[in-house]
């Protein structure tokens, strides 16, 4: 596993951080004016996903690998749906912001 101090991407970790710690506010402060988000490759509305499967569901992301400077992660995101699942996310970041961010399942 990859501590969260240990990710290359200081704006990707930020985004790790307010999952892990329920923060809301933040991590809507960590995006982009509208910014953009797919799911085992098809768009999704990234306000109700990301309540529905992070925060109303006590989202967990623990880091397992990174690459591309800490901008495409393999992570365990755990919640209190689905449990827990090897996934993939991949981030754009522009001005030290989230614009997008993809995620699914990895194989």
């Amino acid at each position: 596993m990859v501590e969260l101090e240990d990710l290359n991407d200081a704006v990707v970790r930020k985004f790790i951080e307010a999952v892990n710690a329920g923060d809301r506010d933040g991590f809507f402060a960590l995006l982009t004016d509208g910014a953009t988000m797919s799911d085992d490759g098809s768009e999704r509305n990234l306000q109700e996903w990301v309540d529905r499967e992070m925060f109303s569901a006590e989202g967990q992301l623990e880091v397992e690998s990174q690459s591309d400077d800490g901008r495409s992660l393999i992570i365990t995101a755990s919640n209190s749906t689905y449990g827990a699942m090897r996934t993939y996310w991949r981030f754009t970041v522009e001005d030290d912001r989230v614009a997008r961010f993809e995620t699914g399942q990895a194989g």
